[in-house]
């Protein structure tokens, strides 16, 4: 497996050349990342989704407001997007599957990746 980038807590917009470095470690065509829909970041990078859960955990998050997905660079707003991952099983808060299904959650971790990873433009 090639070299795993370290997690990166965004909170600010994410460079498209800042972006390019996570392509390739370790996916070759997608990050990694998990929102904290409460503090309003994204963590990106590494290659499980429950390494960036906790070190946002450990950063004061709450379990209740994080989701993870994995972001396609270069796909398009329409197709960058997945909502899948192991972190986002929760039957207490009636996600019973790896997919977010509340359509509400979704839109809210979309926006908050278009607003700090991008918007499925290629990566810099």
């Amino acid at each position: 497996m090639p070299p795993v980038a370290p997690i990166r807590v965004v909170t600010k917009p994410l460079a498209p050349s800042e972006l390019a470095a996570f392509i390739g470690n370790p996916f070759p065509d997608m990050v990694k990342f998990v929102v904290d829909l409460d503090r309003r970041l994204v963590a990106v990078g590494g290659a499980l989704h429950a390494d960036a859960e906790a070190l946002l955990l450990e950063q004061g998050s709450r379990q209740e407001a994080l989701w993870g997905g994995n972001y396609y660079p270069g796909r398009g707003a329409d197709e960058c997007v997945e909502y899948g991952s192991l972190i986002n099983i929760r039957p207490g808060q009636g996600n019973r599957s790896m997919l977010v299904q509340d359509e509400g959650v979704r839109g809210r971790m979309k926006k908050l990746v278009f607003e700090l990873v991008g918007k499925g433009e290629a990566p810099g």
